[in-house]
């Protein structure tokens, strides 16, 4: 496909940087997949709004922070990728709420809360993403999830409008968030509401978490974090393990050998090496335990 067509922007309006054929392998954790057709980096929410309201109508729209959890075919992707990361980073305390924009990384979110005097933020250093990611999917690890933290949020619209939504207008479940009444939104910000606690307590637990996570996880080799769901009352790690599938590759996609559910790219892997893999390891999975493995990572864009 044409990867290089340009959109009618009025660049002189924008303030952040615009550019065309851009390479996903740069911008994802796996270190692997095609080009986006088009890329923003917006300077500011404000900058964003402006940006979206020039959008052509039915332009395909991805939202990316860190680019974990995320798998761009080798194709590359037919629309326009928005870069969150080092844009939207606003981070403050907001009365009793802490308000956290949505490129925000996890760990940051983590030692801030800490650093205020609160508690129950810790788990977000074990999270490898931003705050827009954790909340469109309801993100967590080490026994809390995202949304057990917020209270509300903000959106944009694809025509650049700013929304605020209540928790409780969203159906939140295991890696799975919708909003009630369908709607097409990305989040923006959210407000995090916390408990006061020991800001010691609460460093020395990051600490430990950020040491745990090092020790289980191959975090030396470009991985997205968790492939699969675990299955109700189960864990995908477990059941890829016990099925012999640790150290299984495809290509330059392997299994990793420290954690079963992270696949990891030993250095030159394709994305269809990885979506090869991820399939393979779902019908093993399903063929020697009948239980069939969700993939939590969101896998996009055209086959090459």
């Amino acid at each position: 496909m044409n990867m290089s067509e340009p959109a009618q922007f009025k660049t002189e309006a924008l303030r952040g940087e615009l550019s065309f054929d851009a390479d996903m392998r740069l911008h994802t954790s796996w270190r692997a997949g095609g080009k986006a057709q088009r890329m923003y980096r917006p300077a500011d929410l404000a900058d964003l709004q402006v940006f979206l309201r020039q959008l052509p109508e039915g332009e395909a729209l991805l939202a990316v922070g860190l680019g974990s959890n995320l798998l761009v075919r080798d194709g590359g992707f037919r629309g326009t990728v928005l870069l969150m990361h080092g844009a939207l980073n606003e981070l403050r305390m907001d009365g009793n709420l802490i308000y956290v924009q949505a490129g925000v990384a996890g760990a940051k979110l983590a030692r801030f809360a800490a650093a205020n005097q609160f508690c129950g933020a810790e788990f977000f250093v074990g999270i490898p993403g931003t705050l827009g990611g954790m909340l469109a999917m309801n993100a967590g690890c080490y026994g809390s999830e995202t949304w057990q933290k917020v209270q509300r949020v903000q959106v944009l619209t694809r025509g650049g409008e700013l929304l605020e939504r209540n928790a409780g207008e969203y159906e939140i479940a295991y890696r799975h968030v919708a909003l009630r009444n369908t709607s097409e939104e990305f989040f923006a910000a959210a407000w995090l509401q916390l408990e006061t606690g020991d800001v010691d307590a609460a460093r020395r637990e990051i600490k430990l978490l950020m040491e745990k996570r090092s020790a289980s996880q191959p975090l030396q080799q470009p991985n997205a974090g968790s492939v699969f769901r675990n299955p109700e009352g189960g864990h995908a790690a477990k059941l890829i393990e016990g099925c012999g599938l640790k150290g299984k590759s495809i290509g330059g996609a392997q299994v990793s050998a420290k954690h079963a559910n992270f696949i990891v790219n030993t250095g030159d892997a394709t994305a269809a090496d990885i979506e090869n893999l991820i399939n393979a390891v779902q019908a093993t999975v399903l063929q020697q335990t009948g239980i069939e493995l969700h993939p939590e990572v969101r896998i996009i864009g055209d086959m090459k």
